[in-house]
């Protein structure tokens, strides 16, 4: 089952998986923020290689740019809800962006996990089926903005779901991230972790739910996007990005976006 709903620069969803496959589902990695709310099975969320748990009531959040998967241990009814909007909603009246320094203020794949129970009746609101349009924009605009008090509050005092010291796996990702532009390889990476290739691999996907290089390009196309928008020339940005020439660039934003870069106000992550 899904709901969803769009309002302006807001979307959204509820989702039930009535009988999820008990494996990693798709990695992700967009240009929007997102709430993701956890009602229903049992299952981890994958954050940049940070494992987080989940039970009823888990809130993560994830800004731009920051990968994130879901891992499911059993065949049981998966239902969450996810609400997506770009860093720039608040601006009219937060210019400061004191809203999203819950998104802002941290490391990637860190301090994402928020225990909230009893947040369910502001997200089922939201996609109430019998509101108007009118109505269903005020209840979502208010309800977004609801639970971004809600978060501050908890991230303000430090309530982060706590999580152990980083594995090797989160700081292979944060080297990573921390390289995203520059010269690197899976057999560089896999040399100065000390593993083989393969292992590598596997680590790495098991952590992410990509591989290295679908990883890697993924980041470097988000990077010329802003690139791009700020008025970097498309080539230009393509080569700041580690694409060796524009035409495999244009080629990974395709396939990746379904459009050219050109196009990128209608960019849609897959």
């Amino acid at each position: 089952m899904l709901k969803e709903y769009r309002c302006n620069e807001l979307y959204v969803r509820y989702a039930v998986d009535e009988d999820p496959p008990e494996r990693q589902l798709n990695f992700h990695v967009h240009e929007v923020c997102e709430i993701y709310y956890f009602v229903g099975g049992n299952a981890h969320s994958l954050v940049e290689a940070s494992d987080y748990p989940l039970r009823k009531g888990s809130l993560l959040i994830m800004r731009p740019g920051e990968a994130h998967s879901v891992r499911i241990f059993k065949a049981e009814t998966y239902a969450r809800y996810a609400v997506n909007f770009p860093i720039s909603v608040f601006d009219a009246f937060d210019p400061k962006r004191i809203l999203m320094k819950p998104y802002l203020d941290r490391d990637l794949g860190q301090g994402n996990h928020f225990y909230l129970p009893g947040l369910e009746d502001i997200f089922a609101k939201m996609i109430d089926e019998n509101l108007d349009e009118y109505t269903r924009s005020v209840v979502i605009t208010t309800g977004i903005c609801r639970l971004m008090e809600i978060i501050n509050a908890e991230f303000r005092s430090g309530k982060q779901v706590k999580k152990a010291s980083p594995t090797v796996a989160e700081q292979i990702v944060a080297y990573v991230n921390g390289n995203i532009l520059g010269d690197i390889s899976v057999d560089l990476l896999a040399e100065r972790f000390f593993m083989s290739k393969s292992q590598f691999c596997k680590i790495f996907k098991e952590a992410t739910g990509a591989s290295p290089w679908k990883y890697i390009t993924a980041k470097r196309l988000l990077e010329a996007g802003n690139m791009i928008a700020e008025g970097t020339p498309a080539w230009e940005a393509a080569e700041k990005c580690g694409f060796g020439d524009y035409s495999s660039f244009y080629r990974a934003h395709v396939k990746r976006f379904g459009t050219g870069p050109r196009d990128k106000g209608t960019l849609k992550s897959k």
